[in-house]
């Protein structure tokens, strides 16, 4: 069913969580995964990045290495990087570029003022994009994500 997953994440606590559900899913259909980690781009950003234009932060590049290396012990085929910028531009674009047939995001309750201001990722992307699109809120413990490195894969 899917062969290509895109797994976006602004390292907020609900991306991590669409992280766990993501990868336990790429597990289960065994299929290859790009982890892309967005960092919102501020104005700071964006002039540290005219001048170095390969600044990102440790904290982006450290989730960015966990998370590969977590994808690696689900044995899942996972390539990523670290970008910045407006987040619903970046995930669309990247999605075309893997050729992904789902995008795993989160969710974060934002009030009117908060949507007005950022913009609704998620409508966006389902506009936008010609893939599957799950918005994944399903908790998934440290516990249970430990226990699935250590369980047999599902077959799809």
């Amino acid at each position: 069913m899917y062969k290509r997953i895109l797994l976006a994440s602004d390292g907020s606590r609900e991306s991590l969580v669409a992280l766990r559900e993501g990868a336990l899913i790429a597990r289960a259909y065994r299929t290859k995964v790009y982890l892309l980690i967005i960092e919102r781009e501020t104005p700071g950003l964006r002039v540290a990045d005219s001048v170095y234009p390969v600044m990102r932060s440790e904290g982006s590049e450290s989730l960015l290495q966990k998370g590969l290396s977590r994808l690696e012990r689900l044995g899942v085929a996972a390539t990523g990087e670290v970008v910045s910028g407006e987040p619903a531009l970046i995930i669309a674009a990247a999605a075309k570029r893997f050729g992904a047939d789902l995008i795993v995001v989160g969710h974060r309750r934002q009030t009117l003022l908060e949507r007005w201001w950022s913009g609704a990722t998620g409508a966006y992307l389902v506009d936008n994009v010609g893939c599957s699109v799950l918005i994944a809120r399903n908790v998934i413990s440290d516990e249970e994500f430990e226990a699935a490195l250590q369980a047999e894969p599902e077959t799809a």
